[in-house]
């Protein structure tokens, strides 16, 4: 996926700042998202980051299918959506290979099929969606919520050490929120409400917080921009759906599918408000919508996701 300034590129609403020159270039670019080419239409992706859980993150997967997607498809094309289903969990020891199938190359849209493979068995299966720009009269959008600008709001990290600051702070929560700190996550992320420390109290499942790839991207191929997006919609997305079941322990948790549609050309640098809200919880399942906001209120992409969710219950079947 070479890097242009064609038409679709992920130009700035009005009165965005630019990035600083001389910023790093974002490691979501270099690293997570730079595929190796093994043969034609065949990739192998690297790991950045590995959870806790020592599972592969899910975001990563998403957003590295989307990049092998990318590389099979002429530049003048865009990706509008993208439909995941997560069949095996990522081993962070093995590499992943990503295997592409041009499935079909119309006119205006255009398909890719891509199976994300470890040890010769498939842990995701990916249809992405491409389009040629096409203008239209018929236009709406939602309304973005009003919220605080980022500069306004401490980042995840500032919050942390505002908790480690407590003397009451049981020291199982301590070793956790430095172990949080210790991981090099290459997104940044401010809560708009960021409740107290280890709070147990149920809350509405709704999430708000801005969001955005460290260092610096810049004006590219917009399908760049959007395999980030992919990468940083997975994050802390699920979670939403156990905000009024915070008095229950977690006991397994994991993303069965996701997808993702792309309506407006954005910086995945530049800071977007993550809307996230889950509308439903049962049968050991959580589904969470969520939506992108560019900061000039722009409604840049589109998210939905499910995923298993059980708390600890002895009783309850495996999966």
């Amino acid at each position: 996926m070479a890097v242009s300034r064609r038409a679709g590129s992920s130009r700035v609403p009005a009165g965005e700042q630019p990035s600083p020159p001389g910023d790093l270039r974002s490691v979501l670019v270099t690293s997570v998202l730079s595929l190796e080419p093994l043969d034609l239409d065949l990739f192998r992706g690297r790991h950045y980051w590995v959870p806790a859980t020592q599972r592969l993150f899910g975001g990563q997967i998403v957003g590295q299918a989307l990049v092998a997607a990318a590389k099979a498809v002429s530049e003048d094309i865009h990706a509008h959506s993208l439909h995941c289903y997560f069949v095996r969990a990522g081993d962070p020891t093995v590499p992943v290979l990503y295997q592409v199938e041009r499935t079909r190359t119309g006119r205006s849209f255009s398909v890719r099929s891509v199976k994300a493979i470890q040890r010769g068995k498939p842990i995701l299966i990916c249809q992405a969606s491409f389009q040629r720009s096409q203008e239209s009269p018929i236009q709406h959008q939602f309304t973005m919520p009003t919220v605080p600008p980022p500069e306004e709001l401490l980042t995840q990290e500032e919050l942390i050490q505002k908790y480690l600051q407590d003397p009451n702070l049981v020291e199982k929560y301590r070793l956790g929120l430095n172990k949080i700190l210790a991981q090099e996550v290459p997104i940044e992320i401010k809560p708009v409400n960021p409740p107290a420390a280890f709070c147990q109290q149920p809350q509405e499942p709704k999430n708000l917080f801005w969001v955005r790839a460290r260092g610096y991207i810049g004006e590219c191929d917009m399908k760049l921009h959007c395999c980030v997006a992919a990468y940083i919609s997975d994050y802390a997305f699920l979670g939403t759906a156990l905000l009024p079941h915070r008095q229950h322990p977690v006991h397994f948790m994991v993303s069965l599918d996701h997808s993702m549609w792309f309506h407006s050309p954005f910086r995945a640098d530049h800071w977007m408000l993550y809307e996230c809200e889950s509308p439903w919880t049962g049968g050991c399942r959580g589904l969470v919508q969520g939506r992108l906001w560019r900061r000039d209120g722009v409604l840049a992409v589109t998210c939905a996701q499910e995923g298993v969710i059980r708390v600890k219950n002895p009783a309850e079947n495996k999966l």
